[in-house]
């Protein structure tokens, strides 16, 4: 704890037993940031929510443009968020096209979907790809927060072998590159992340002696429950407020995960279930929305990833009553009754995106909230399903990037517009400014303006 006269600095941590506690922004600190110009009180985060296998796009795409567009189907979830979403059409990945390599447009899919850049097809170790816009602001930030960036994932997933028509795993499992040969897999296991957010812990022990260790843990604040008691009697009535609200928040994070730890049910008899993770998907993708709340208020992170699924996903929805496999009904050669469970999943991941949008607008964040201080891109590389296209693509912008984004619009760029101009403008406006992104061929235009 590290205190400047009555005033706490912004990278304040409570550490004890192995558990380390950020805090979020408290008013204690202004005064500390205020005085350091190079230190904005409000950092800008980024986040990437990927949905596999494309959308149904006329249950997608809005009517009207500008302010006076309207929510088509897919996006009825996020009516309370209208004004906190910019919704955009036209834009292209065009290296995820086959380019002469035949099929594997999935793998190519999400390789492409950060970095801008068509993928060498290989199932062996010699995968070759682009660096990815995550990582481009990881890097810019990487000295002022603890962890530079988190990938996520909700979808089982391996990163050797073949998994699309001879392209590697790596390609369909990893939406963040670090390097052109340095896929970042998703952490598919809440625990795990819980641990790498607020302590070490030994994730190479043998199952048997880390269960014996998660059974023998505290709480992470049973574990600098001393010093949180020290700090707060320092605290101003607010501040004491906003601490309470925290502490909350991640007592109730760890009190789902242990459920989840102990939670067999639904399960076919010889089936095991990792450690931390939800049975029901809901339950799963919300614990790890919440996840990358908490990273966010605290500044562990500015920059996060998550993949709802895995390209070519085979997941199965029966909590919605779709019991078939994800993949396969994209591919439904015009059958309605197909296209309409394609949409239903379409929509169930939009009302799990909104509960993430919910957390981030609730939660205050010095002189608004994280939402207001956030640019949250949510897409899929695919937008027909069937087809495998991959030009005007599904893709909304949530939050307000601390006033660089003017949300609750509909934007049309012309078609082909490559993908990586519109994350070249988002990297500008947030302060990373790298000379080009994959197949960029430039910056967008409209993101601040009020009109189309």
């Amino acid at each position: 704890m590290i205190l400047t006269g009555r005033h706490l600095q912004r990278r304040t941590f409570l550490k004890g037993m192995g558990a380390t506690l950020a805090l979020p922004l408290l008013d204690a600190m202004t005064p500390a940031l205020a005085a350091a110009a190079s230190a904005p009180a409000s950092p800008t985060r980024l986040a990437f929510t990927y949905v596999p296998n494309g959308v149904t796009m006329p249950a997608w795409t809005p009517t009207g443009y500008g302010p006076d567009f309207e929510l088509p189907r897919i996006m009825k979830p996020l009516a309370a968020f209208k004004d906190d979403i910019l919704v955009v059409s036209g834009l292209a990945h065009q290296n995820a096209n086959a380019l002469g390599d035949g099929p594997g447009d999935h793998a190519r899919a999400a390789a492409c979907y950060l970095t801008g850049v068509h993928p060498r097809k290989t199932a062996g170790g010699d995968i070759q790809n682009g660096v990815s816009v995550d990582q481009i602001a990881a890097a810019h930030w990487a000295d002022q927060t603890r962890l530079p960036s988190i990938e996520l994932g909700c979808d089982d997933s391996r990163t050797v072998g073949n998994c699309d028509s001879g392209y590697s795993c790596a390609y369909t499992n990893s939406l963040s590159w670090r390097g052109p040969t340095t896929p970042m897999p998703p952490e598919l296991n809440p625990r795990l992340v819980f641990e790498r957010l607020f302590g070490a812990f030994d994730t190479g022990a043998d199952p048997a002696t880390r269960e014996r260790r998660l059974r023998e843990r505290r709480s992470v604040l049973d574990a600098v429950l001393e010093r949180t008691r020290a700090l707060t009697i320092e605290l101003g009535a607010s501040d004491r407020r906003k601490m309470d609200e925290y502490l909350t928040s991640v007592r109730e994070i760890e009190r789902r995960i242990d459920m989840a730890e102990h939670d067999t049910r639904d399960l076919p008899p010889g089936v095991e279930k990792p450690p931390g993770i939800p049975v029901l998907y809901a339950d799963y993708v919300k614990l790890m929305f919440d996840l990358q709340v908490t990273a966010f208020q605290t500044d562990l992170t500015r920059v996060s990833t998550m993949m709802l699924g895995r390209e070519g996903s085979l997941r199965t929805y029966p909590e919605i009553g779709v019991p078939d496999p994800h993949h396969p009904l994209t591919h439904h050669g015009g059958k309605v009754d197909w296209i309409e469970k394609v949409t239903e999943i379409n929509v169930f991941h939009m009302e799990l995106f909104a509960h993430f949008l919910e957390r981030l607008k609730a939660t205050p964040d010095g002189d608004g909230t994280l939402l207001d201080h956030s640019v949250v891109i949510y897409g899929s590389g695919i937008s027909d399903g069937d087809k495998h296209d991959h030009d005007n693509l599904p893709v909304l912008l949530a939050g307000r990037g601390n006033g660089s984004i003017q949300p609750g619009r509909h934007v049309s760029y012309p078609d082909e517009t490559p993908m990586a101009n519109l994350y070249l403008t988002v990297l500008d406006r947030i302060g990373v400014h790298p000379e080009s992104i994959g197949d960029s061929t430039g910056r967008v235009e409209h993101l601040d303006a009020l009109t189309a």
